[in-house]
Protein backbone atom coordinates (compact mmCIF):
# COMPACT_ATOMS: atom_id res chain seq x y z
CA UNK A 1 0.00 0.00 0.00
CA UNK A 2 3.14 2.20 -0.11
CA UNK A 3 2.28 5.46 1.27
CA UNK A 4 -1.21 4.69 1.81
CA UNK A 5 -1.55 3.82 5.52
CA UNK A 6 -0.85 7.44 6.57
CA UNK A 7 -4.71 8.18 5.23
CA UNK A 8 -6.36 5.80 6.77
CA UNK A 9 -8.09 6.13 10.44
CA UNK A 10 -9.52 3.02 11.28
CA UNK A 11 -12.13 3.62 13.73
CA UNK A 12 -10.43 3.94 17.51
CA UNK A 13 -7.02 5.70 15.85
CA UNK A 14 -8.48 9.76 15.47
CA UNK A 15 -9.68 10.13 18.96
CA UNK A 16 -9.53 13.23 20.64
CA UNK A 17 -11.29 13.93 24.00
CA UNK A 18 -14.77 13.21 23.47
CA UNK A 19 -14.59 12.89 19.79
CA UNK A 20 -13.88 9.27 18.72
CA UNK A 21 -13.27 10.53 15.21
CA UNK A 22 -11.35 13.41 14.96
CA UNK A 23 -9.84 14.66 11.65
CA UNK A 24 -7.95 17.90 11.36
CA UNK A 25 -5.08 20.29 10.20
CA UNK A 26 -3.16 18.50 12.74
CA UNK A 27 -2.76 15.85 10.43
CA UNK A 28 0.46 16.44 8.47
CA UNK A 29 -0.22 16.98 5.17
CA UNK A 30 -4.03 18.13 5.52
CA UNK A 31 -5.34 21.54 5.77
CA UNK A 32 -8.72 22.33 4.57
CA UNK A 33 -11.25 20.07 5.92
CA UNK A 34 -12.26 18.51 8.75
CA UNK A 35 -14.13 16.15 10.88
CA UNK A 36 -15.31 15.06 14.41
CA UNK A 37 -17.66 12.32 14.98
CA UNK A 38 -19.30 11.90 19.22
CA UNK A 39 -21.71 9.38 20.54
CA UNK A 40 -23.86 11.54 23.13
CA UNK A 41 -25.37 9.87 26.04
CA UNK A 42 -28.95 11.53 27.05
CA UNK A 43 -28.54 14.88 28.10
CA UNK A 44 -24.95 14.79 26.82
CA UNK A 45 -23.41 17.73 24.79
CA UNK A 46 -20.45 18.74 22.90
CA UNK A 47 -19.06 22.20 22.82
CA UNK A 48 -16.78 23.69 20.23
CA UNK A 49 -15.51 27.08 18.80
CA UNK A 50 -15.87 26.99 15.57
CA UNK A 51 -12.82 29.67 14.85
CA UNK A 52 -11.67 29.59 11.76
CA UNK A 53 -14.02 26.79 10.19
CA UNK A 54 -17.76 26.62 9.24
CA UNK A 55 -19.49 23.28 10.27
CA UNK A 56 -21.98 21.83 9.06
CA UNK A 57 -23.78 19.58 11.85
CA UNK A 58 -24.96 16.10 10.61
CA UNK A 59 -27.15 13.50 13.03
CA UNK A 60 -25.53 10.27 12.07
CA UNK A 61 -28.14 8.15 14.55
CA UNK A 62 -31.18 10.40 16.25
CA UNK A 63 -31.84 13.77 16.66
CA UNK A 64 -29.89 16.88 18.32
CA UNK A 65 -30.26 20.06 19.47
CA UNK A 66 -28.53 22.71 18.27
CA UNK A 67 -27.17 26.19 19.33
CA UNK A 68 -24.85 28.40 17.91
CA UNK A 69 -23.75 32.08 19.32
CA UNK A 70 -22.39 33.93 16.10
CA UNK A 71 -19.17 36.33 15.38
CA UNK A 72 -21.60 39.21 16.20
CA UNK A 73 -23.11 37.81 19.15
CA UNK A 74 -26.60 37.12 17.77
CA UNK A 75 -27.60 33.34 19.21
CA UNK A 76 -29.27 30.86 16.78
CA UNK A 77 -31.03 27.41 17.77
CA UNK A 78 -32.15 24.33 15.72
CA UNK A 79 -34.04 21.43 16.86
CA UNK A 80 -32.13 18.39 14.08
CA UNK A 81 -34.80 15.44 13.74
CA UNK A 82 -32.37 13.23 13.22
CA UNK A 83 -32.93 9.85 11.38
CA UNK A 84 -32.74 5.96 13.05
CA UNK A 85 -29.70 5.29 11.43
CA UNK A 86 -27.44 6.65 7.98
CA UNK A 87 -29.54 4.04 6.26
CA UNK A 88 -33.00 5.16 7.58
CA UNK A 89 -33.08 8.10 4.61
CA UNK A 90 -31.86 11.68 4.56
CA UNK A 91 -31.34 14.05 7.46
CA UNK A 92 -31.69 17.84 8.67
CA UNK A 93 -28.57 19.71 8.90
CA UNK A 94 -27.30 22.61 10.91
CA UNK A 95 -24.78 24.83 8.97
CA UNK A 96 -22.50 27.45 11.78
CA UNK A 97 -20.46 30.36 10.22
CA UNK A 98 -17.06 30.64 11.13
CA UNK A 99 -16.40 32.54 14.72
CA UNK A 100 -19.12 30.52 16.89
CA UNK A 101 -19.51 29.28 19.60
CA UNK A 102 -21.64 25.77 19.09
CA UNK A 103 -22.67 23.54 21.23
CA UNK A 104 -24.96 20.28 20.05
CA UNK A 105 -27.09 18.64 22.94
CA UNK A 106 -28.91 15.17 22.83
CA UNK A 107 -32.33 15.89 24.28
CA UNK A 108 -33.91 12.12 23.95
CA UNK A 109 -33.08 9.03 26.19
CA UNK A 110 -31.42 7.30 23.51
CA UNK A 111 -27.92 7.53 22.11
CA UNK A 112 -27.29 10.53 19.61
CA UNK A 113 -24.28 10.00 17.02
CA UNK A 114 -23.67 13.50 15.11
CA UNK A 115 -20.63 14.40 12.64
CA UNK A 116 -19.31 17.95 12.74
CA UNK A 117 -17.88 18.42 8.88
CA UNK A 118 -15.73 21.43 9.25
CA UNK A 119 -13.95 23.64 6.25
CA UNK A 120 -11.59 26.56 6.56
CA UNK A 121 -13.39 29.22 5.91
CA UNK A 122 -11.45 32.17 3.68
CA UNK A 123 -13.15 32.88 0.98
CA UNK A 124 -15.84 35.42 1.80
CA UNK A 125 -15.34 38.55 3.92
CA UNK A 126 -18.84 37.87 5.88
CA UNK A 127 -19.19 35.06 6.97
CA UNK A 128 -22.78 33.25 5.44
CA UNK A 129 -25.63 33.18 7.90
CA UNK A 130 -26.78 30.09 10.37
CA UNK A 131 -29.27 27.74 8.63
CA UNK A 132 -31.40 24.89 9.25
CA UNK A 133 -31.63 23.34 5.93
CA UNK A 134 -34.56 20.76 6.86
CA UNK A 135 -35.13 17.25 5.47
CA UNK A 136 -37.67 18.35 2.48
CA UNK A 137 -35.17 20.43 1.39
CA UNK A 138 -32.72 17.84 0.92
CA UNK A 139 -32.16 16.77 -2.69
CA UNK A 140 -31.52 12.78 -3.01
CA UNK A 141 -29.86 12.01 -6.65
CA UNK A 142 -29.70 8.63 -8.00
CA UNK A 143 -26.29 8.30 -10.02
CA UNK A 144 -25.54 5.67 -12.25
CA UNK A 145 -27.32 2.93 -13.51
CA UNK A 146 -27.00 -1.21 -12.49
CA UNK A 147 -24.07 -2.04 -10.36
CA UNK A 148 -22.99 1.30 -10.20
CA UNK A 149 -26.18 2.82 -9.23
CA UNK A 150 -25.92 4.89 -5.57
CA UNK A 151 -27.94 7.01 -3.94
CA UNK A 152 -26.84 10.89 -3.25
CA UNK A 153 -28.15 13.09 -0.67
CA UNK A 154 -26.96 16.70 -1.56
CA UNK A 155 -27.57 18.36 2.23
CA UNK A 156 -24.13 20.51 1.61
CA UNK A 157 -23.90 21.58 -1.89
CA UNK A 158 -23.52 25.04 -3.81
CA UNK A 159 -26.72 24.66 -5.33
CA UNK A 160 -28.54 24.02 -1.45
CA UNK A 161 -26.49 25.71 0.73
CA UNK A 162 -24.88 28.87 0.99
CA UNK A 163 -21.25 28.39 2.51
CA UNK A 164 -17.79 29.74 2.20
CA UNK A 165 -15.64 26.80 1.49
CA UNK A 166 -17.56 23.37 2.57
CA UNK A 167 -18.90 20.88 0.40
CA UNK A 168 -20.86 17.87 2.05
CA UNK A 169 -22.80 15.65 0.85
CA UNK A 170 -23.67 11.57 1.58
CA UNK A 171 -23.56 8.28 -0.13
CA UNK A 172 -25.43 5.28 0.15
CA UNK A 173 -24.32 2.34 -1.97
CA UNK A 174 -26.31 -1.13 -2.15
CA UNK A 175 -24.81 -4.22 -1.48
CA UNK A 176 -22.83 -5.81 -4.58
CA UNK A 177 -22.46 -2.07 -5.87
CA UNK A 178 -19.61 -0.15 -7.11
CA UNK A 179 -19.34 3.84 -6.10
CA UNK A 180 -17.17 6.78 -6.64
CA UNK A 181 -17.37 5.23 -10.46
CA UNK A 182 -15.67 5.92 -12.29
CA UNK A 183 -12.43 6.69 -11.01
CA UNK A 184 -12.04 10.79 -10.65
CA UNK A 185 -10.42 13.32 -9.23
CA UNK A 186 -10.01 16.74 -8.28
CA UNK A 187 -6.61 18.06 -7.22
CA UNK A 188 -6.06 21.31 -9.44
CA UNK A 189 -7.44 24.33 -10.09
CA UNK A 190 -8.27 24.51 -13.64
CA UNK A 191 -10.95 27.06 -14.90
CA UNK A 192 -14.60 25.65 -15.50
CA UNK A 193 -13.20 22.43 -15.58
CA UNK A 194 -11.46 20.68 -12.22
CA UNK A 195 -11.28 22.08 -8.65
CA UNK A 196 -8.88 21.79 -6.22
CA UNK A 197 -10.29 20.00 -3.15
CA UNK A 198 -9.23 17.84 -0.62
CA UNK A 199 -11.85 14.64 0.64
CA UNK A 200 -12.25 12.87 3.42
CA UNK A 201 -14.85 9.73 3.43
CA UNK A 202 -15.74 8.64 6.18
CA UNK A 203 -18.02 5.17 6.56
CA UNK A 204 -20.71 3.29 8.11
CA UNK A 205 -21.31 -0.51 6.92
CA UNK A 206 -25.10 -2.59 7.60
CA UNK A 207 -25.75 -6.10 6.93
CA UNK A 208 -28.38 -5.96 3.82
CA UNK A 209 -32.16 -6.50 4.86
CA UNK A 210 -32.51 -10.03 5.56
CA UNK A 211 -29.00 -11.33 6.23
CA UNK A 212 -28.04 -12.85 9.75
CA UNK A 213 -28.53 -10.48 12.50
CA UNK A 214 -25.55 -10.29 14.90
CA UNK A 215 -22.81 -12.72 13.35
CA UNK A 216 -22.11 -10.88 10.19
CA UNK A 217 -18.76 -8.60 9.67
CA UNK A 218 -20.16 -6.18 7.56
CA UNK A 219 -16.98 -4.51 5.13
CA UNK A 220 -16.29 -2.35 2.36
CA UNK A 221 -13.77 -1.46 0.08
CA UNK A 222 -12.28 2.20 -0.80
CA UNK A 223 -9.31 3.00 -3.52
CA UNK A 224 -7.18 5.91 -4.23
CA UNK A 225 -4.33 5.79 -6.38
CA UNK A 226 -2.09 8.75 -8.20
CA UNK A 227 0.59 9.47 -10.90
CA UNK A 228 4.21 9.11 -11.17
CA UNK A 229 4.49 12.47 -10.21
CA UNK A 230 1.65 12.68 -7.29
CA UNK A 231 1.70 8.91 -5.98
CA UNK A 232 -0.62 8.01 -3.64
CA UNK A 233 -1.79 4.54 -2.93
CA UNK A 234 -4.51 3.13 -0.91
CA UNK A 235 -6.74 0.13 -1.27
CA UNK A 236 -8.61 -0.20 2.39
CA UNK A 237 -10.62 -2.30 4.17
CA UNK A 238 -13.65 -0.26 5.92
CA UNK A 239 -15.98 -1.07 8.33
CA UNK A 240 -18.39 1.47 10.60
CA UNK A 241 -16.39 4.65 11.87
CA UNK A 242 -13.29 4.63 9.70
CA UNK A 243 -12.30 7.02 7.69
CA UNK A 244 -9.48 7.41 4.25
CA UNK A 245 -8.56 10.84 3.31
CA UNK A 246 -8.53 11.59 0.09
CA UNK A 247 -5.54 14.43 -0.57
CA UNK A 248 -5.26 14.38 -4.11
CA UNK A 249 -5.32 11.61 -7.00
CA UNK A 250 -7.71 9.07 -8.74
CA UNK A 251 -10.51 7.81 -6.07
CA UNK A 252 -13.15 4.99 -6.67
CA UNK A 253 -14.83 2.61 -6.78
CA UNK A 254 -15.70 2.95 -3.21
CA UNK A 255 -17.26 -0.61 -3.27
CA UNK A 256 -20.06 -2.43 -1.46
CA UNK A 257 -19.42 -6.55 -1.24
CA UNK A 258 -22.04 -8.64 -1.93
CA UNK A 259 -24.39 -8.47 1.43
CA UNK A 260 -23.31 -5.47 2.71
CA UNK A 261 -24.84 -1.81 1.92
CA UNK A 262 -21.94 1.29 2.20
CA UNK A 263 -22.90 4.63 3.24
CA UNK A 264 -20.20 7.17 3.30
CA UNK A 265 -19.90 10.60 4.09
CA UNK A 266 -17.82 13.30 2.16
CA UNK A 267 -16.39 16.46 3.34
CA UNK A 268 -14.44 18.78 0.86
CA UNK A 269 -12.57 22.12 0.56
CA UNK A 270 -9.88 23.46 -0.97
CA UNK A 271 -8.14 26.76 -1.51
CA UNK A 272 -9.61 27.96 -4.62
CA UNK A 273 -11.52 31.53 -5.27
CA UNK A 274 -14.64 29.08 -6.44
CA UNK A 275 -16.66 26.86 -4.48
CA UNK A 276 -17.69 24.41 -7.01
CA UNK A 277 -17.05 20.28 -7.40
CA UNK A 278 -15.58 20.07 -10.68
CA UNK A 279 -13.91 16.82 -11.67
CA UNK A 280 -11.73 14.93 -14.22
CA UNK A 281 -12.35 11.36 -15.17
CA UNK A 282 -9.64 9.28 -15.24
CA UNK A 283 -9.51 8.91 -19.06
CA UNK A 284 -8.99 5.23 -18.67
CA UNK A 285 -12.14 4.05 -16.96
CA UNK A 286 -14.11 7.34 -18.32
CA UNK A 287 -16.33 5.61 -20.79
CA UNK A 288 -17.93 3.51 -18.08
CA UNK A 289 -20.64 6.91 -17.83
CA UNK A 290 -21.60 6.37 -21.95
CA UNK A 291 -22.78 2.37 -20.52
CA UNK A 292 -25.34 3.54 -18.05
CA UNK A 293 -27.97 5.44 -20.79
CA UNK A 294 -28.40 1.26 -21.30
CA UNK A 295 -29.28 0.22 -18.19
CA UNK A 296 -31.61 1.22 -14.95
CA UNK A 297 -31.11 2.11 -11.81
CA UNK A 298 -30.76 -0.16 -8.88
CA UNK A 299 -34.65 -0.79 -7.89
CA UNK A 300 -33.50 -0.97 -4.30
CA UNK A 301 -32.79 2.72 -4.42
CA UNK A 302 -33.63 4.92 -2.71
CA UNK A 303 -32.75 2.98 0.13
CA UNK A 304 -34.59 4.22 3.51
CA UNK A 305 -37.29 6.52 1.52
CA UNK A 306 -37.37 9.67 0.10
CA UNK A 307 -39.00 12.31 2.56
Amino acid sequence: MSNGKRWVRPFGTAVSGEFEVSIDDALDGWTHTSLRVATLEPAGQVTVATGDDEVLVVPLRGGAEVTAVDHAGERHEARLAGRESVFAGPTDVAYVPRGSHLTVRNPGTDPVRIALCGAKATKRQVPPPFRHVAVAEVPVELRGAGTASREVRNFGVPQVLDADSIIACEVVTPAGNWSSYPPHKHDEERDGVETELEEIYYFEVRTEPGGPAGSADPVGYQRVYGTDARPIDILAEVRSGDVVLVPHGWHGPAMAPPGYDLYYLNVMAGPGTTRAWLICDDPAHGWVRESWAQQDVDPRLPIGGLR
